[in-house]
């Protein structure tokens, strides 16, 4: 981590990419919730394998508040700043959401 000192408030900027959320109580309700999060870590570290770096984490949260039927909210900064969350029904659709989450 780089810390710039100032006199205040301390701004610090971490060395690997903003985390990406998912909640946890979605992850709970749906069948394969652990294969879904491993498929999510596993196309989050192949993205950064190309460019090498760090992969950002992968944040389990409580609820966000959104709570869909058969999906699993997730979110990054970048969804984030612009208002919006992406739901992944199942670990197939896992790749989309991570292009999604951390574009290019």
């Amino acid at each position: 981590m780089t810390w710039m000192p100032q006199t205040s408030p301390a701004i610090l900027r971490p060395k690997r990419p903003p985390p990406v959320l998912i909640c946890g109580k979605c992850l709970s309700r749906i069948d394969d919730g652990k294969t879904l999060k491993q498929a999510l870590k596993a196309e989050l570290k192949s993205r950064v394998a190309a460019h090498g770096g760090k992969r950002a984490r992968l944040v389990t949260t409580g609820c966000l508040g959104i709570c869909p039927k058969r999906a699993v909210v997730t979110a990054s900064v970048t969804t984030l700043g612009r208002g919006e969350y992406v739901l992944v029904e199942d670990a197939k659709g896992a790749g989309e959401a991570v292009a999604v989450l951390m574009p290019e």
